[in-house]
């Protein structure tokens, strides 16, 4: 691409040296020796970037800027100066220039200024695809030679890495490869947790930290100090979307602590995150604490007493101090949670459940126009970090960061976008979740799911004797034969959870503090 640069400096005849080696680069040098000379050329014709001498007699280079901005507020603006005063920089950085150049000026200083506004775009997808392809071959040696949990835990975060910089990416002519190499990343993911695990429940040294263990792990020993913390769980969040919205923070918190725990199985809220805040599997809810259990076969919600699961947590491991529970829903919810945030700092512990990352997700199922507006793990992504941005959420987060206080960012369960139907059939009391069943006589296809006749053994409690489950593996669904077409059009290529994924599964916890 030819790019057209002007270059305002009153002494410009002595810069001829640096614009006949910009023009053998390949740039296109315009010069003139006036502010005022500068803007009748941008009102009159069209160029890329400009650079802009500070100190020009008559309109100074400040003044010049400035009418540049509130004109052409996109126009990249350069400032290069002789000075070095605090002031002049901290105006031409208030009126966002792009970059800033002290004189004497070198022809390399001057390129790697061009090459950052003007190809930086080009030169970083580059960049990517080459890093990707290097990567690619040991991404995929990997994805054949992991034998434990924290290895797919880490080829998950680098999977998501690399998506995250592909997509940022002009040219996408390796979105496909990738894609295609996440896909066996998963499959070959579920062929994992299908052998492992029940194994994983009896807490052996191969075991990773799951859903019931862990407060116990990485909450719980904050209380010891006399900090108040927050634990904030945001329904339905990504290790992905966290990634995109961390850096919201970043100006105001240290990450302490950022790595990934595994759901439990179903991948759900009813279940996931009941057994997050008791610290135990469900099966040991119901036997232990059935007034707090609601089974499939009941109506209503299934989370309905998280505070007093996290209660008799709190209370078995002998942690006597005040704590609180809020679960935010609707907008006012949050606003009345910001406005109350001083009474907070009486708790040792206040546990707040954010919902409306997965209130997302179900609403791109069912809304044409929310489907319109994420129709792909980008947008997806995007979505959740503009809802961050202007949240309660974030309001709250900036409250904290005021005090001396702890935080632990989580979640309960992860989000996958289902692309293939599987069909299944079981009787009328069968649950409707997606990408699980429980229930009857469950007839499915065996390579399309992971599962199990004997519920206890993957801590779950069933209904009767002859209930069983079915998780769908990857990225299939559930589609019953009957109106099996209707089912298919209505929720392919949308966002659902319950079954097996790295997406699901592999889930982000992050401790910070205040900066």
């Amino acid at each position: 691409m030819n790019y057209k640069i002007l270059w305002a400096d009153d002494e410009i005849d002595l810069l001829r040296p640096h614009i006949l080696f910009l023009n053998q680069k390949g740039y296109d040098i315009e010069a003139v020796n006036s502010g005022a000379d500068a803007l009748e050329k941008i009102d009159h014709e069209s160029f890329d970037l400009v650079f802009l001498d500070e100190n020009m007699p008559g309109m100074t280079g400040l003044e010049t800027l400035n009418y540049i901005k509130s004109t052409h507020p996109n126009l990249p603006v350069v400032m290069i100066t002789k000075s070095e005063e605090e002031q002049i920089m901290e105006e031409a950085i208030g009126a966002k220039i792009a970059d800033y150049l002290i004189k004497p000026l070198n022809p390399n200083q001057i390129l790697l200024s061009v090459k950052k506004i003007l190809d930086n775009k080009r030169i970083i997808s580059e960049k990517t695809n080459q890093g990707y392809m290097q990567d690619f071959r040991r991404l995929s040696m990997d994805v054949q030679d992991i034998y434990e949990p924290k290895g797919w835990a880490d080829l998950y975060k680098k999977l998501v890495y690399w998506e995250l910089q592909l997509n940022n990416a002009d040219d996408k002519s390796m979105q496909e490869v990738f894609t295609t190499q996440k896909a066996e990343a998963n499959r070959q993911f579920c062929d994992f947790v299908e052998e492992n695990y029940e194994d994983w429940l009896d807490a052996g040294d191969e075991a990773p930290l799951m859903s019931h263990q862990l407060l116990e792990s990485k909450v719980f020993p904050l209380l010891k100090s006399e900090k108040p913390v927050f634990l904030i769980v945001i329904d339905n969040l990504r290790y992905d979307q966290w990634e995109e919205i961390e850096p919201e923070i970043a100006d105001i918190f240290n990450v302490v602590e950022k790595d990934s725990y595994y759901s439990i199985l179903p991948t759900t809220t009813a279940y996931a995150r009941n057994s997050l805040f008791a610290g135990m599997l469900p099966i040991d809810i119901a036997s232990k604490y059935p007034q707090y259990w609601s089974g499939e076969d009941e109506e209503g919600s299934k989370n309905n007493f998280e505070k007093e699961l996290l209660e008799v947590n709190l209370k078995r491991k002998k942690l006597q101090g005040k704590f609180s529970y809020h679960k935010i829903i609707k907008a006012s919810e949050g606003k009345q949670l910001v406005e109350n945030f001083n009474n907070l700092l009486v708790n040792q512990l206040n546990a707040v459940v954010f919902n409306f990352v997965d209130m997302l997700s179900h609403a791109r199922t069912d809304v044409a126009m929310i489907r319109e507006l994420a129709p792909d793990e980008s947008a997806y992504r995007s979505l959740t970090r503009s809802w961050f941005a202007h949240s309660s959420l974030f309001d709250f987060l900036k409250l904290i960061a005021q005090q001396d206080a702890k935080v632990m960012i989580t979640t309960d369960h992860g989000t996958i976008r289902v692309r293939k139907p599987s069909k299944i059939v079981g009787d009328r009391n069968t649950n409707t979740n997606l990408r699980y069943k429980q229930g009857k006589n469950l007839a499915f296809q065996q390579s399309d799911v992971f599962s199990s006749r004997r519920p206890e053994d993957l801590g779950l409690p069933k209904v009767n004797v002859s209930t069983s489950f079915a998780f769908a593996r990857d990225d299939f669904f559930f589609a019953y034969p009957n109106n099996f077409n209707y089912y298919v059009n209505y929720y392919n290529d949308t966002f659902q959870h319950g079954g097996v994924s790295l997406e699901e599964m592999i889930i982000p916890f992050v401790i910070l503090e205040p900066k």
